[in-house]
């Protein structure tokens, strides 16, 4: 009798006979003693599911090995062998739950590498509304949305059964360019906001434009007149400002097949919760473990907590999030081959990406960026807002952008600051050097500065507005005399702010452009070497570049306005 057979005949879920070598970071079979000497032979494992390398066909549900990984039972030919630090482990040790926040995408960490798992996923071309893939050295914005979509067995119970699929929960996750801290900023689905025209891919293959719409809800980006995500991926860059790179969409079922999946997500009441007017929740005070249709309850009820508000339903959300990133990351999720296998087939089954992450293998490039980052260093935020003026009083139902708390919080986002105060104190010896490297700087530029006619410049637009380096160049040359100028396009990759590289014995060239230019010695990047006679500096315009010679605009904050609603991903706070 074969391993499987066994695992069966003894009542023995498979996937549970399944353990982590702490050594190799792979999975591996182990049998009770009772079974030792039933231990079964097993020639080389092949790499596809549908070629066997042996006629055993394994139970349902259990993964197969890849080429190069040690075959069940961890022998080979006799002799022990494991993976040395260059060999190729599981997905587990390469994900590690760090997509759990994902809502969708966390599920699939560990066994991402299954080659059925692509079957599941739906993709979308959202033609061109995201950058298409993310970089390593810049910060990654993805866009997670949750429908209203009713699909599904009991979802019709919930409000507008005939949905098309509004955004009905929307979380923009800011991932850091050093990969040490996230923030999640929610955006209301009641917000007034415009959305702009919208180019669709059709099923032929063919675009559709879809006519831009002022002054509407938000939720309406996405479904209504047949916008898809790509569309909301649009309305969230214009109404922020931060290019969205990909987006994740999971309809009502994600929740309850994940919170399951996972053995249920804790959560902690306050009081008594009795929602008969919606979600029909129920529940006592105190601590609760939920999952299916009662953790769908939970994310929905506007009626059990707070003011009765969307606003406060996303205070909810928000913690359920965090309460499931954190049992997803868990010591007995990660050891458990079986909910893994039972996450990753929920995940892909219920998510919808573009077609920028529409596989196995771009979801697990996906969550190698994510894995260094810790729940301390992730901070739940929502977009500020207050009520719609244009509402009576007595019948608000929409919101407004609070400009004076969401301006600074959009530029802490955009400027890749962290929100997270632990983040902030782990950087500050960083800051402090920083701070003397300024210092030093500041005196460099304090002597005496070359000719116009000696500059030599590369301009570079690396996220200043359009046509910012040809209007620079031509000030340059034609105001200021530098006519070792040159307009070298968009750069490599996009800058937080406009900064000026140059070499050391080019610092008085540095000088006299900074004066020109109106450049604080915060933009200075001194290099280490020296350059050759005819070798430019590099001028890098960024996003606070208005014009030539204009200051640039305010440094971005560094501390959020305390009437910004903020939590920490890894802290269980009870529903109110």
């Amino acid at each position: 009798m074969d391993a499987q057979s066994r695992g069966r005949a003894d009542e023995i879920d498979p996937a549970d006979q399944w353990v982590l070598n702490p050594r190799t970071g792979n999975y591996e079979l182990r049998l009770a003693d009772s079974a030792a000497q039933a231990r079964p032979k097993v020639s080389a494992p092949r790499r596809s599911p549908s070629a066997p390398s042996t006629p055993t066909k394994p139970a349902p549900g259990v993964p197969r090995p890849r080429r190069g990984d040690p075959p069940p039972g961890g022998r080979r030919g006799g002799r022990s062998r494991k993976l040395g630090g260059g060999g190729r482990k599981k997905a587990l040790a390469i994900t590690g739950g760090v997509l759990a926040f994902l809502l969708v995408g966390g599920a699939v960490a560990g066994y991402l590498y299954y080659d059925h798992l692509n079957g599941n996923l739906s993709v979308t071309d959202v033609a061109g509304a995201g950058t298409g893939g993310f970089k390593k050295d810049q910060a990654i914005n993805i866009l997670v949305i949750g429908t209203d979509k009713r699909t599904g067995a009991g979802n019709e119970n919930y409000g507008d059964k005939d949905s098309v699929g509004h955004a009905d929960t929307t979380i923009l996750f800011h991932v850091s360019k050093d990969r040490t801290n996230a923030t999640a900023l929610s955006i209301p689905r009641d917000l007034i906001t415009d959305i702009p025209a919208c180019p669709t891919k059709q099923p032929d293959g063919s675009t559709k434009t879809i006519a831009p719409t002022k002054g509407t809800r938000f939720n309406t980006s996405l479904g209504q007149e047949g916008r898809d995500a790509g569309c909301t991926m649009r309305t969230v860059k214009e109404l922020t400002g931060i290019e969205v790179d990909h987006f994740m969409m999971a309809d009502f079922n994600a929740v309850k097949t994940l919170s399951t999946a996972v053995g249920g997500v804790p959560v902690c009441l306050d009081k008594a919760v009795n929602d008969e007017e919606g979600s029909h929740l129920k529940l006592d005070a105190g601590e609760h473990r939920l999952e299916g249709e009662q953790a769908l309850a939970f994310v929905r009820t506007r009626h059990g907590f707070g003011n009765n508000s969307d606003l406060d339903r996303i205070r909810i959300q928000q913690q359920f999030l965090g309460s499931m990133m954190r049992e997803m990351k868990s010591k007995e999720t990660l050891t458990s081959p079986k909910k893994f296998l039972s996450l990753a087939e929920a995940a892909t089954k219920s998510l919808g990406v573009d077609s920028g992450i529409g596989s196995i293998g771009k979801l697990t490039d996906l969550a190698g960026e994510l894995k260094g980052i810790d729940t301390k260093n992730i901070t739940f935020t929502t977009l500020p807002v207050k009520d719609n003026p244009a509402e009576p009083e007595g019948k608000k139902a929409t919101v407004v952008v609070e400009k004076s708390l969401a301006d600074p919080l959009l530029q802490m986002i955009r400027g890749d600051v962290s929100l997270t105060e632990v983040e902030k104190k782990e950087q500050a010896a960083k800051e402090a050097a920083d701070a003397d490297a300024k210092a030093k700087q500041d005196a460099l530029l304090q002597g005496n500065r070359a000719a116009a006619a000696d500059v030599r410049v590369s301009v570079y637009n690396g996220g200043g507005p359009k046509g910012s380096a040809s209007t620079t160049l031509n000030w340059l040359q034609n105001s200021k005399g530098v006519s070792k100028s040159s307009n070298d396009g968009n750069a490599p990759a996009k800058v937080n702010a406009t900064q000026l590289e140059y070499a050391p014995n080019q610092a008085d060239q540095a000088r006299a452009l900074a004066d020109m230019m109106g450049l604080p010695a915060t933009a200075l990047k001194v290099g280490t070497a020296d350059a050759s006679a005819k070798t430019p500096m590099k001028l890098t315009l960024g996003p606070d570049f208005a014009k030539p010679g204009a200051p640039l605009a305010a440094p971005v904050p560094q501390q959020l306005p305390e009437d910004v609603q903020r939590a920490q991903a890894d802290k269980a706070i009870c529903a109110k």
